[in-house]
């Protein structure tokens, strides 16, 4: 069963979540990774987080970057972005979103201020459940880096170029 659900969070409606639901979330999401994370929790610290402009209670944080790609998640577990969960959380963050797992006194301290902690799988894993088959056509010895040959099936893509154009350039 998957469960849609929006910002800002209810303590009920993060109570209601379990391992291993699947989950749509709308609203707004707050993305940070190493970098910019510990100055938050230094705001935090400082008292001075209210100039930031955003609300934090029932809020979203997720660990990544945002650029002309797109975004993807980060590692959760690298020591500046797994060090924030607890502080922000003790301030009104109710999920994470990411990827990989957290230590379990991470996962504790979500536990004790009633936040979650959520995947979203890279688009790679995406992409694998769309590959039937694969084989290597030259250059083994390039192990992953190797030519590839894939046979796909539904495999989702988005032209970023056709016509002389292209999504991201500045005049659209």
């Amino acid at each position: 069963m998957t469960k849609e659900i929006t910002t800002p969070f209810s303590e009920e409606v993060i109570s209601s979540l379990n391992v291993g639901d699947m989950i749509y979330i709308s609203g707004e999401i707050i993305c940070g990774r190493d970098a910019v994370l510990p100055k938050v929790v230094d705001m935090l610290e400082k008292g001075t987080a209210s100039q930031l402009g955003i609300d934090l209670q029932g809020g979203v944080v997720f660990h990544t970057a945002v650029s002309p790609a797109g975004v993807g998640p980060t590692s959760s577990n690298k020591l500046e972005i797994e060090s924030s969960i607890e502080p922000l959380s003790s301030e009104g963050i109710k999920l994470h979103l990411g990827k990989g797992s957290l230590h379990s006194e991470t996962v504790a301290a979500l536990d004790k201020y009633n936040s979650v902690y959520a995947v979203i799988p890279p688009v790679t894993a995406l992409l694998g459940q769309q590959t039937i088959s694969q084989r290597i056509a030259a250059f083994p010895e390039l192990g992953m880096e190797a030519l590839h040959i894939l046979k796909v099936e539904k495999f989702p893509a988005i032209i970023a170029a056709a016509k002389g154009r292209s999504i991201y350039d500045a005049d659209k």
